[in-house]
Parts: structure tokens; sequence; C-alpha cells
């Protein structure tokens, strides 16, 4: 089926952009659609969807231990004490995307965030996870949305609580690779390897 999974050499199915590169197959395989928890690990895959705005996942994956060193570990504390020295060592940094405006957003994104509580951000997302039940599995990536009404809703959340560079699309990234929702194709051998839901 035009769009559907491809067999892997291991023999079994996979969804195709997970095996157009070695770096994408570990990543299909081991992360993507694996549920994420924890302020800082989300805080890291916000700001990584951000970054990967107009570009290909693929340009910050391979970069992401470079966005690591350069941000802190993505520790959302560590990351709103950052100064305009720290701006600009990261506009000169050649291990990350050296975009002005997704810097900033960062920066100030990490700010926004060090006034919540242990647990709000996790929360906030996960409140937004769709309910599985009724939502057919993926059968061809073109079954694949890019947008949907939760991503909205999530989208808009983040924004009223003055969270920047996080509009529909880049939502549902987050939701895809953090496990809110499984957009493993039906037939993949991936499909259905996380366990959703909330923190324990």
């Amino acid at each position: 089926m035009n769009g559907g999974t491809v067999t892997a050499p291991d023999g079994g199915a996979r969804c195709p952009w997970g095996l157009s590169t070695e770096d994408y197959l570990a990543y299909h395989d081991t992360e993507w659609g694996r549920p994420v928890h924890g302020d800082d690990a989300l805080f890291e895959r916000l700001s990584l969807e951000a970054f990967q705005s107009g570009l290909s996942w693929l340009t910050i994956l391979r970069r992401r231990e470079g966005f690591r060193s350069a941000f802190s570990g993505f520790k959302i504390s560590a990351v709103a004490e950052f100064t305009d020295a720290d701006k600009d060592r990261l506009l000169a940094d050649t291990g990350i995307i050296r975009n002005r405006a997704k810097v900033v957003a960062t920066l100030a994104n990490a700010r926004v965030l060090a006034g919540w509580g242990e647990g709000e951000l996790d929360e906030l997302i996960w409140s937004h996870a769709p309910d599985p039940v009724g939502r057919p599995a993926p059968r061809t990536v073109q079954d694949v949305p890019a947008v949907t009404p939760e991503s909205t809703a999530l989208a808009k959340d983040l924004k009223k609580r003055g969270l920047r560079f996080i509009g529909p699309t880049t939502a549902y990234a987050l939701m895809q690779a953090c496990g809110l929702v499984d957009d493993h194709l039906a037939d993949c051998v991936a499909r259905g390897t996380g366990v959703r839901g909330p923190a324990s």
C-alpha cells in the first residue's frame, strides 16, 4: 500500500520515515511515540520541536547532544538563569541551530517555566492527550494529521501561559514524539510499545 509500512532488513515492518537513515531508525524504534514525563524532559522536547520548525527533524536529531550541552541539559532552573552573554554564546555555537528568534524564545520560555510549580508543565501537556478509544490507527503516512483539535488547544494553552514559538503543528509534533498519541502505522512493529497515561 502506498505510504504504508516498509519491511526493514530485520524483517519487521516500520513507518517509512523510520528507515530513511540509521539515525531515524534508532529514534523511531526506541523513542518516538513513547511517553515522556518530567518538566525538564518536556522542556527539552518543547524547545527542540520549536528549533525544528521549518527544518528536518533529522537536522535537530543529529545536533541533539550539542543542544543538550549548550542548554545545560535543558534543566529549566539553569536555563532560566542564562544571561545576555549566554545568549551570545548560543548564537555563536555551531553545535546548535543559531536562530536568534528561537534562542531568545527558549530562554524566555525557561524563565516562564521556572515560575511554575513542580510537575505543572507535565500535567498541562498531558491534560491534552486525546482519548485513544475511537482513534483509528493510521494505515498510511497520509492518514497521520499535522494538526488536531487537541494540539490546537495545547498550543493555545501554552501561549496563554506565556510560552513562545509553539503553534498547533509544533504542538502536535510534540504530542507524537512524547507519546500523547501513537502515530506509528497500524502494521509498524513499534506501534503500541509505549504505555500511555499520566505520570504515576
